[in-house]
């Protein structure tokens, strides 16, 4: 049977109206850090669906409470083994416009928190292993589907799946990509700087030490020695390595000389540097600003938001060559009739812990636009679900084959 119809088959086993069912179930169910639960509920209704339609599946302990889900439909062998992999929580509903929990349906659209990002993709990915099962089309290789806790925050699920020495051939990763698709990012870190002065009047600033004055002058060295230097590092994958001032604050009120400074930013870095150089760059400025002024005291630390439990936010990249790669491409232009294009402008995933620490190639593709993840009204479409969950149909038989 060609590969038309076997996906024709793949469709007629999973009705598209039970695909969106799911995602609606999901969404309705709170998974974010400000639930006293967390993922729980969202785990727990996964398994009783797998349990439901008959899919083998795992807990995996993360703590106490909280696990990771791991279903699996098994390869007949001599093939390779395909994990697609998504997020579980969601960010909270600030000021969301819309029911956060409601999941409504209206003009094709499903809105809620989590419906992009990535509620929506992670049903597609499911029912993906849920046709290959009810349609006893064999794939050679594993399909599995690794449901991980915590990606918003620490990432301690994705960490807990690759320290329990899950591996597999090959991983998507289902983040929203607009039928484009990611083989690299940038690796991350947030840092903070702390200039500290000494309090004074106003009337009598000669009295003490202004942190913030001493704050401007490390933002002005920091632009002048350190980004013109970033805009030279380029990675094809990846595009430029970048930073951002994202924050400061600082003093009191008007009339008292600030004793206190803090400055965050956002350093976006990638494979030609190291993480203990990206921290050094500041590091050499603010001694170089000590050096010159034995009134320039500080403290640099990275910012606890961007440490994981056991690993770093490194970058990740992907072979453009690996076999992956090509099943990517090609079954997004079966399915759009357009080829996709490859974008450098992704964040940091849970990829980049697949990639650099368990080394399995990974590639980020998922349904839905990810322009309205964590927004005040996120929405996916009906249509993109369906067109996700064919294009990873078409992925697994491509890279799996089919037995």
């Amino acid at each position: 049977m060609d590969e038309n119809n076997l996906l024709k088959k793949l469709e007629e086993a999973v009705p598209i109206n039970e695909l969106v069912e799911l995602v609606r179930k999901m969404i309705s169910v709170p998974s974010h850090w400000d639930v006293p639960t967390m993922e729980e509920e969202i785990v727990s209704e996964l398994a009783d669906y797998f349990n439901d339609v008959g899919l083998s599946f795992e807990l995996q302990p993360i703590d106490k409470r909280r696990s990771n889900i791991i279903a699996r439909v098994q390869g007949a062998g001599g093939g390779r083994s395909l994990a697609l992999n998504g997020h579980l929580d969601t960010v909270p509903p600030y000021n969301m416009t819309i029911d956060p929990f409601g999941a409504v349906i209206e003009n094709n659209r499903i809105y809620g928190r989590g419906a992009v990002d990535m509620k929506g993709p992670i049903a597609a990915m499911i029912m993906t292993l849920l046709a290959f099962k009810r349609t006893g089309i064999e794939l050679k290789g594993d399909l599995i589907f690794t449901g991980v806790l915590a990606e918003e925050t620490n990432s301690d699920g994705c960490e807990t799946l690759i320290e329990s020495g899950f591996r597999s051939d090959g991983a998507i990763v289902g983040e929203p990509s607009n039928r484009e698709y990611a083989i690299a990012h940038r690796g991350l870190e947030w840092l903070e700087i702390e200039i500290i002065g000494k309090r004074a009047h106003g009337g009598i600033p000669e009295a003490g030490v202004n942190a913030i004055v001493n704050a401007a002058k490390f933002i002005l060295r920091v632009q002048e020695k350190i980004v013109p230097r970033l805009k030279k590092l380029y990675h094809p994958h990846m595009g430029p390595s970048v930073m951002n001032f994202g924050r400061i604050e600082g003093g009191t009120q008007p009339s008292t000389v600030a004793d206190r400074c803090i400055i965050q930013l956002d350093r976006r870095y990638i494979p030609v540097e190291k993480l203990e150089d990206v921290i050094k760059d500041y590091e050499d400025i603010l001694r170089e600003l000590s050096e010159e002024d034995p009134d320039f005291k500080w403290e640099l630390r990275r910012m606890p938001s961007s440490i994981m439990k056991l690993y770093d936010h490194v970058p990740m990249e992907t072979s453009p060559d690996h076999p992956l790669v090509h099943a990517v491409i090609n079954s997004i232009e079966k399915i759009t009739g357009v080829p996709p294009k490859m974008t450098t402008r992704r964040g940091w995933t849970d990829a980049a812990i697949l990639n650099y620490y368990g080394k399995i190639p990974t590639v980020i593709y998922g349904p839905g636009d990810i322009t309205r993840s964590h927004s005040s009204n996120e929405y996916i479409t009906i249509e993109e679900l369906w067109e996700g969950f064919k294009t990873y149909c078409l992925i697994a038989m491509d890279f799996c084959g089919v037995n």
